[in-house]
């Protein structure tokens, strides 16, 4: 092949991609307009940086005074609850609604209603969620566990959803060839296959919830998120960093056990 033509070939083999060029030369000059329009500047992210210094240094040492500890491991006990009490309803009520969205096992119109609630629950964050059954049921524990049920429906039954979709059909079928009435099939041909990752599914949302129910109590949904309002709102922020160290800890211990849970159930 003479270099004339070795030359054509590269060319004809590595063709310049115009459009993707052109789209990331928008997207960058959209960002650089996004952050004219944000009024992100350096010189505030430089003064930023002061304000945490100072910040952070009234935050240190952490307090770990007796009546602190008290109020921490209180806040810490609710918080727990909230979390274990919204994951195991909103795993209840994930189950069916995932079964209904399922498209490969549920008329269109079933799956398609179920698959409506679901983008509803996935909708709104928590705590936006929180907000409303703060003003419904008032403050306190109920209505963060309310806030996290129907944020574990919207994100188990999507996950439940899309695990029956990808199941093989094969199993079905041969149940169904046995005679099996529809809840024998969903019993010994459905539930065998997805069950596993169900589980995981479930474990990762009570990791999820125990985060999520300190956001939740900011806004008045109970637990260690209105302590940390309340310790910020005194200027206790010595105890602040104490709740933080307390939260992390508590996260960790719980993705260190949903690890342990992954594991053994499938």
């Amino acid at each position: 092949m003479t270099p004339a033509a070795l030359s054509h070939s590269r060319a004809e083999a590595f063709p310049a991609n115009w459009l993707k060029r052109i789209g990331f030369a928008l997207l960058f000059l959209y960002v650089l307009y996004a952050m004219s329009t944000l009024e992100i500047t350096w010189e505030r992210f430089v003064t930023g940086l002061g304000h945490a210094d100072e910040f952070f240094g009234r935050m240190w040492p952490p307090n770990f005074e007796a009546t602190k500890l008290d109020l921490l491991k209180t806040g810490m006990i609710e918080s727990i609850q909230i979390a274990i009490l919204a994951t195991f309803v909103g795993v209840l009520l994930s189950l069916p609604l995932g079964l209904l969205a399922a498209r490969n096992l549920m008329p269109e119109w079933v799956s398609w209603t179920a698959r409506g609630t679901i983008a509803l629950c996935r909708s709104f964050h928590p705590i936006v969620v929180a907000i409303l059954f703060v003003k419904a049921v008032g403050f306190g524990a109920l209505a963060g566990i309310l806030a996290l049920i129907v944020a574990s429906m919207g994100f188990i039954s999507k996950l439940f959803a899309e695990a029956i979709e990808e199941m093989s059909l094969k199993q079905v079928e041969a149940v169904r060839a046995t005679g099996a009435s529809f809840w024998g099939v969903l019993v010994m041909g459905v539930l065998p296959q997805v069950m596993a990752r169900f589980i995981g599914f479930a474990a990762y949302q009570l990791d999820s919830n125990l985060r999520n129910s300190t956001m939740v109590g900011i806004v008045g949904g109970g637990g260690i998120g209105a302590t940390l309002f309340t310790a910020y709102q005194r200027f206790d922020y010595d105890f602040v960093l104490t709740i933080l160290m307390a939260i992390v800890a508590i996260i960790m211990v719980s993705e260190i056990a949903s690890g342990w849970l992954r594991k053994v159930f499938q």
